[in-house]
């Protein structure tokens, strides 16, 4: 068994674990393992372990070793996690098979646009700012119901659910109860919400979906570069 094998298999038992808690069946819970820095065979290593479901923040990081990957595994699970520009929707609806990051109306257009002109539709999520910070991206609260009704019924794209990154320095269960409410409000059946260092508190508050980098890859790459709104 590889080292990124046994990672991964630590990864779910501690999923599993939290969900049984909290009540829960651990299948309800998927694994999205953050790839973002780490070169293809890291990601293959995975894809050997069992792992289909994968992050990316960056369009361009993205193109550049998933295609061949969703060749070889045709039921591999594309996420976009990191924030979208508008210049990018039409690549991010290409290769895509979720879009996490839908945090503007101008986003919202452009997604919209480029489904139409492709034929493709990824699901969507909101990024909600539960902590209201100033340089991250996200809806704030108090706009998020009027932004889901315009998703779904100006720009009409398949809003599935929400996902948000609690501020680093608060305690994440109060970010994650505040989201679990905020979707069930919407309808909305997805949450992702959940990072490395806290995804056992997210799935025991209803996570139907965490995102993991750090706990799964190991450190990232030194050269590469993040906002510090978008570890894993």
């Amino acid at each position: 068994m590889s080292a990124g094998a046994d990672r991964l298999a630590e990864v779910h038992r501690r999923i599993a674990a939290a969900a049984r808690g909290a009540g829960r069946d651990p299948a309800a819970v998927t694994l999205v393992a953050v790839s973002k820095t780490h070169g293809a065979d890291m990601v293959r290593e995975m894809l050997d372990a069992g792992q289909r479901v994968f992050g990316e923040n960056r369009v361009q990081e993205a193109e550049g070793k998933f295609p061949a990957l969703k060749t070889e595994y045709p039921d591999l699970e594309l996420h976009l996690i990191g924030p979208l520009q508008t210049n990018k929707a039409r690549d991010a609806v290409a290769l895509f098979d979720v879009i996490q990051s839908v945090d503007r109306e101008r986003i919202a257009a452009a997604l919209a646009k480029e489904m139409d002109r492709l034929g493709r539709r990824p699901a969507c999520y909101i990024q909600v700012n539960t902590g209201e910070e100033p340089q991250k991206a996200g809806v704030l609260p108090t706009d998020l119901d009027a932004f889901v009704a315009t998703c779904r019924d100006t720009h009409k794209l398949p809003v599935v659910g929400l996902m948000c990154i609690p501020p680093v320095d608060e305690e994440p269960a109060l970010h994650f109860a505040l989201l679990a409410k905020m979707a069930a409000r919407n309808g909305l059946a997805g949450i992702s919400m959940g990072m490395s260092a806290d995804y056992e508190t997210a799935v025991r508050l209803g996570a139907t979906h965490v995102r993991v980098g750090s706990a799964l890859f190991g450190a990232r790459a030194p050269l590469a570069t993040s906002s510090p709104e978008t570890h894993a």
